[in-house]
C-alpha cells in the first residue's frame, strides 16, 4: 500500500501540490494502470479545483488530503475547513452541451467508482475511490 499526506492552504496553494503528490505516487506504483491514473487524476484534481474556486470561508481554507493506492483501489479523501457546500452532491447526470455550468460533480462521478461528501466536525469530508482494472500480466 501507498499512502501520502497532504496539507494545503487556498489561497495561497493552488492544484499544483496536488498533481506533484499524485506524480510521487505514480512513481512508486508503477503497477498501476494508466487509464486508472489519468481517471483518478482528473476527478481528484477536478474536486480540488471546485474547493480552491467554490469554497467559502472567512479565513483561509485549510485542506488535508489523503491518498492512499493499493492492488484493488486507488482512494483519496480531501478535508476541508469551508462552509458547507450547498449544492446537492447527489448522483447527477452531465448537463446538456450548452450548459455554462454544473459540470464538475457530474465529471468526478463519471470518472471514478465511489463519490462521497458529508459534512463532520465543522469541515467538507469528500472521498472519491476508483477501482483498479484488473491486471492483464
Amino acid at each position: 500500500m501507498t499512502e501520502r499526506t497532504l496539507l494545503f492552504r487556498t489561497p495561497p496553494d493552488s492544484v499544483d501540490v496536488v498533481h506533484a503528490t499524485l506524480e510521487s505516487i505514480w512513481e512508486e506504483r508503477g503497477d498501476i494502470d494508466e487509464m486508472d491514473r489519468m481517471m483518478f487524476d482528473t476527478a481528484l484534481i477536478e474536486l480540488v479545483s471546485n474547493v480552491i474556486q467554490h469554497a467559502s470561508s472567512t479565513t483561509t481554507i485549510v485542506c488535508r488530503l489523503d491518498v492512499t493506492a493499493d492492488d484493488n483501489a486507488l482512494r483519496a479523501v480531501l478535508v476541508d475547513t469551508a462552509d458547507p457546500p450547498g449544492i446537492d452532491t447527489g448522483r447527477r447526470e452531465m448537463p446538456d452541451e450548452f450548459a455554462e455550468s454544473g459540470r464538475g460533480l457530474a465529471f468526478i462521478q463519471a470518472l471514478v467508482t465511489v463519490f462521497e461528501y458529508e459534512r463532520m466536525e465543522g469541515g467538507n469530508v469528500w472521498t472519491i475511490t476508483k477501482d483498479r482494472s484488473p491486471s492483464t500480466s
